[in-house]
């Protein structure tokens, strides 16, 4: 593990967290610290660190100005088969070198790139919807990847002579990894497990964010460009990966709210550059096939408009994703959602206008004559790109950031804004699946709190909307949480504050108790001619199939808490007049003592217990009778209305102050984040 350090700061210590936690035997890894001349207190936060861990050496040397002299400084000195560069603010999922470390030798792979995502920081997506043993640049979405965060043989890098560009310069990580990829006999791509967490600083002080001289930048651009031309013959290939850097290092930063963003003194200058590497390397199979946005930047670009860029800009960063939550339930163990969802520029539906049997981007109007002069049809025909138009739903992790695409399955449709549809706008109608079990890239989604966004992809423009603070009132009603088995979790799906739809997964939080609470008064029964008592509670949770084993009922006698009870009980699917839920049925062998017993569920072995809003008590006689103290309202944020009529919610019940008042605290605890 080489890790080049400048000024940290706390980022540090974190860093510091994700090496010492990695699940991989401390003997089989060791961990390189490159200090290039911090003036911070990080030199001796190192130092004392190396002092207590074998596995840790700190190399100290003077400013070299960038990354890449002291990545090659812990190239020379590593020993071990393969090194990975992490960066001083950045993280290591737990168990990201042992995963990395088995698929490299499975694979006899030169470089693994392991799923990354963003904390405040863009990273690739698409090249991480799946999992490569074994990646090209021909079949794969390589090239969006091009930061070091990658394991690579260091045999391979020997080999080669692969070694960073040195110096205070900008993408010496670009020039590196497009060589290593041309140069590896095989590249693998681990998208099952999130490896690698890209911090944003909150001073944005990332070697990244720094602000750019247009000239320098681009003249290093250009050394990876020459990487490219020695590797490639003219033609497809070499277009599809100019068009990278074309993309991501040229246009976007002529683009909507990052070129609003830059000082306008630097936009001139920009510009100019980008127009110079176009007009110098490009053909015009670089631009032909990129989405219709990209395009017009691009032929604006290229006529030196500036003004008319900053006009579209304008008008792009106003667009947005809208999605609006019609339903959720679950069903067969997995929570089904159904959306609809559309792309809107300021409060209105984003359209599109059509003519002549093709779709064209409608920007005539917010163009000068000279920039509307400068596009061709092909550049607005949007035509083909609209029927690719796609709607992703994703599960993000709050704390880790970590994300995963859901199952999700929609159709589209054109709705018309201008008679015979000359104006339409794009909607559309989903359906996602999230499965607890296998929503992780298959595997188990981990414990913790998820939130639900909603993700539309079309003609260049990528926007996501968070899920559920648009929703339908048959939605409010049904969000109600699920006991699952495999392992024993309860999945609880809640609104948040804003109204947005989230998953507690395994009771990572401690606010959502009430969600559990009983839809209706507990029964109780004895068998004729025994001292069973036998306690049925209807609660609004969800279970797939009766579960026995780790649920259970507890029963405190409200004078002396050492009375309790604890009683296993089964968990049943059942029907009520309100809408689906379970009955949590349990059985005493005997009587209870006389006097009032408070009565508290658990759904799972890994939950706590659940104080219900009702008590049994028991005469002297021994007779039980339940007593309800409360039942809270259903109504959430966000909702559209009240529950549907015949809603047992709303039944008037005797209250007692004290627990009363207890059980509106946990109410409105339980609307979460």
């Amino acid at each position: 593990m080489i890790v080049p350090v400048y000024n940290p700061g706390r980022y540090l210590e974190d860093c510091i967290a994700s090496l010492l936690d990695q699940d991989m035997p401390a003997g089989e890894f060791e961990v390189i610290f490159v200090d290039d001349g911090s003036t911070d207190d990080s030199p001796r936060r190192l130092d004392a660190l190396a002092a207590t861990h074998p596995l840790i050496q700190v190399i100290h040397q003077a400013n070299s100005g960038w990354s890449g002299r002291p990545r090659n400084v812990g190239i020379e000195a590593a020993h071990g088969e393969y090194v990975f560069f992490l960066d001083n603010d950045d993280l290591l999922g737990q168990q990201a070198l042992r995963r990395m470390y088995a698929f490299a030798k499975a694979n006899d792979s030169d470089i693994v790139v392991g799923k990354m995502v963003g904390k405040g920081r863009g990273v690739p997506r698409e090249l991480f919807r799946k999992t490569y043993p074994a990646a090209t640049l021909a079949d794969s979405p390589l090239i969006d990847s091009l930061t070091p965060h990658k394991l690579f043989r260091r045999a391979f890098l020997d080999k080669h002579g692969l070694r960073f560009p040195e110096g205070r310069r900008r993408l010496e990580d670009h020039v590196f990894v497009i060589a290593a990829y041309f140069a590896a006999d095989t590249i693998s791509v681990l998208s099952d497990y999130v490896c690698y967490y890209h911090v944003r600083r909150d001073d944005d002080s990332n070697a990244g964010f720094e602000c750019l001289d247009p000239k320098s930048y681009f003249g290093f651009l250009r050394e990876a460009l020459d990487i490219v031309e020695a590797n490639t013959e003219p033609g497809p290939l070499r277009d599809r990966l100019y068009r990278r850097w074309y993309r991501v290092e040229m246009l976007e930063r002529l683009r909507g709210k990052r070129l609003l963003d830059t000082p306008a003194g630097q936009r001139g200058p920009l510009l100019d550059e980008v127009r110079q590497v176009v007009a110098e390397r490009f053909g015009p199979g670089v631009a032909a096939t990129l989405p219709p946005t990209y395009r017009v930047i691009g032929s604006l670009a290229q006529a030196g408009l500036l003004k008319d860029l900053l006009s579209f800009a304008d008008w792009e960063n106003n667009i947005a994703a809208a999605a609006e939550l019609d339903d959720l339930g679950w069903q067969d163990g997995a929570l089904q959602l159904t959306l609809t969802a559309e792309l809107r520029n300021g409060d209105k539906l984003l359209t599109f206008a059509h003519r002549d049997g093709r779709d064209r981007l409608g920007v005539h109007s917010m163009l000068s004559p000279a920039g509307q002069a400068a596009l061709t049809e092909a550049d607005l025909d949007c035509t083909s790109r609209l029927q690719k138009s796609k709607v992703d739903v994703l599960a993000r992790d709050r704390d880790t950031r970590a994300e995963y695409l859901l199952p999700t399955t929609f159709n589209r449709t054109r709705h018309p804004v201008a008679e015979h549809g000359a104006v339409f706008g794009q909607v559309f109608q989903a359906r996602a699946a999230i499965d607890i079990a296998t929503a992780a890239s298959g595997r188990p989604l981990p414990k913790g709190t998820w939130d639900l966004f909603v993700r539309i992809t079309s003609c260049g423009w990528t926007k996501e909307t968070r899920l559920g603070s648009h929703r339908s009132e048959v939605a409010t009603y049904h969000c109600a949480p699920a006991v699952l088995s495999n392992p024993d979790t309860v999945v609880t799906p809640y609104w948040t504050d804003k109204g947005n739809l989230t998953l507690d997964v395994g009771n990572h939080t401690d606010r959502l108790h009430s969600v559990h609470i009983m839809r209706d008064l507990p029964q109780i029964s004895y068998d004729d001619g025994s001292l069973d008592l036998h306690i049925s509670v209807p609660l609004t949770a969800v279970v797939p199939q009766p579960a026995t084993g780790s649920s259970a009922l507890r029963l405190t006698q409200n004078t002396d808490a050492d009375s309790a009870v604890t009683l296993p009980a089964v968990l049943t699917p059942a029907e009520t007049t309100a809408a689906a839920g379970t009955i949590l049925s349990a059985r005493h062998h005997g009587e209870l003592d006389p006097g009032r017993w408070s009565v508290e569920v658990r759904l799972t072995a890994n939950t706590a217990f659940v104080r219900l809003p009702a008590t049994i008590t028991t005469t002297p006689d021994g007779t039980p009778a339940v007593e309800a103290l409360s039942l809270p309202t259903r109504r959430t944020p966000g909702a559209k209305g009240s529950a549907p009529d015949g809603d047992v919610w709303k039944r008037p019940v005797r209250t007692g102050r004290r627990l009363a008042g207890r059980i509106r605290r946990w109410a409105r605890s339980s609307a979460g984040h």
